[in-house]
């Protein structure tokens, strides 16, 4: 029987990262390739686009995703109405799998079973400065790994 590791353990949460998203582990850096000269070390936002989202996300997205971004405990069961529950966005679920821009377009347009739409609602600085928000909370290495399958996304004509 395949010995299953705890999600939330970092090693445990990079080593699904190469077996489940196709993102090496290997030559993973902190260099985002960002050409915002604002933005924060290694990332592709600044500080004042984290402050925004967290303010923009308090007000909508917090109801369903949690206070800290934690989502809902059984977000890999499905309810009774056949959908799973928000997932965390804090770097312990799967949104790190996702390129921006289809993180993105997730917000823009809403996504599988109950994520609204927040298009009409959100600007897209605000839509971006969520993402910020919620990517600021991800741990170095996730971060790491994310931007390395972003840039590979996007260099794929994805982006």
């Amino acid at each position: 029987m395949a010995r299953q590791i705890h999600p939330s353990s970092r090693i445990g949460t990079l080593l699904l990262a190469a077996a489940f998203s196709g993102f090496g582990i290997a030559g993973c850096s902190d260099d985002s390739g960002s050409t915002n000269a604002d933005a924060l070390p290694g990332r592709w936002y600044t500080a004042e686009q984290v402050t925004r989202g967290k303010e923009v996300y308090d007000a909508n997205c917090a109801t369903c995703h949690g206070p800290d971004a934690a989502g809902d405990p059984n977000w890999r069961k499905r309810d009774t109405d056949g959908f799973f529950p928000p997932p965390p966005l804090n770097g312990t679920a799967h949104a790190w799998h996702h390129p921006l821009v289809w993180l993105n377009a997730t917000i823009t347009n809403g996504g599988q079973a109950r994520m609204p739409a927040w298009g009409d609602q959100l600007s897209a600085a605000d839509i971006e400065a969520t993402i910020a928000w919620f990517q600021s909370l991800w741990p170095e290495e996730i971060y790491a790994v994310w931007s390395e399958g972003n840039t590979r996304y996007e260099s794929q004509g994805g982006g």
